[in-house]
Parts: C-alpha cells; structure tokens; sequence
C-alpha cells in the first residue's frame, strides 16, 4: 500500500517546466516578458535539449510541439507592464533560477 500511495503522490510533488508559447494571451497559464539584462528578470532561463532535464522549478525550459504535452502555457507579451513574470534567457544552466521567489508558483 505504501508504494502504491508514493506511485500516486510522487507525479505531483516534481514541477516540470515544459513549456509551450501559445498564440494568444487568452490561451496562457502565464504571460512572461523577455527583458535585455538578466539584473530586470524575476526568472533566469535556459532552455535545454531535452525534456528530461527540464525537471523542478529552477527554469530550465524544454519547449513542446503541442499544448497537451505542456506543463504551462506561456504567451510571450509585448510589453513588461503586460507580464505575469520577466524572463532573461541565459546561456548556461548554472545560470536559471528564480531572482523573485514570490513569482515561483506561477508555475507550479
């Protein structure tokens, strides 16, 4: 019974972060603005391979084909007033992370 109870509750306590950009703002979990310096951003993203690497909250991003395999909808927003969350795109995953913690749920 105990390895059934874990089967069950495990999926829900890991917070993958496969994304999916949506088309229009009204299909979004989460409207996000991508700023010019990673010192504006609530969240440093580096957007990896492979959708195993994607795992937990710390924003590596794996993008999906298809809105049913996301965990999140993102819309991507003209302007920082607009944003649910300000990104900066990073280079090396060592980089993401969360600079506003208080924006984290947002994807849970």
């Amino acid at each position: 019974m105990r390895q059934l109870y874990f089967l069950i509750i495990f999926p829900l306590l890991t917070f993958s972060q496969k994304v999916y950009s949506v088309d229009y703002s009204s299909q979004a979990d989460v409207k996000v603005y991508v700023v010019d310096y990673s010192s504006q951003a609530d969240l440093n993203v580096f957007k990896v391979d492979y959708s195993s690497q994607a795992s937990g909250n710390e924003g590596n991003w794996f993008f999906v084909d298809y809105s049913s395999q996301a965990d999140v909808k993102v819309f991507f927003v003209d302007y920082s007033s607009q944003a649910d969350v300000k990104i900066y795109f990073v280079d090396y995953s060592s980089q993401s992370g969360w600079r506003d913690k208080s924006k984290k749920h947002l994807f849970y």
